[in-house]
Order: C-alpha cells, then structure tokens, then sequence
C-alpha cells in the first residue's frame, strides 16, 4: 500500500483527539533543545533545527513505549 504525496501537506493524525497534546509536546521538546518555534509558520528554521525536533520526539516516544513493554 503506498500512498502518493502530490506536494501537499498529507499529514494526518492517527487519534484526531491527539493534537493538542502533539502540538504541546512539540513545543516542549523545541525548548529542550533550544531550538526557537512559533505559532504558525516556522519556515525560518533550518532543516537542521525542524529535524532535530522531530528526531527527539520519535526518540522519547519509543522511550515511552519501551518503559511501557517492559512493565515499568
């Protein structure tokens, strides 16, 4: 199953009801790491900075789960 980007934005939340807590949970891990996002448009940052914040997330989410699995 492969699924076609035709250049626009795609991204679609699995939980709808989640996005609030993503959103926050994006800025969180931004100030973490220094990096400096807004509301709205955050083109300015480098790819290096937008990557830095999603790598981070995908990291602590998978930490999550972990501790989860393990029964901690």
């Amino acid at each position: 199953m492969t699924q076609q980007n035709s250049g626009s934005n795609q991204n679609q939340m699995a939980v709808p009801e989640a996005k609030a807590a993503m959103s926050r949970f994006k800025e969180e891990v931004a100030s973490e790491l220094g990096v400096p996002l807004k509301e709205g448009y955050n083109g300015d940052l480098t790819s290096a900075q937008a990557g830095s914040i999603g790598g981070e997330m995908v990291k602590k989410m998978i930490m999550k789960q972990e501790q989860q699995m393990s029964g901690r």
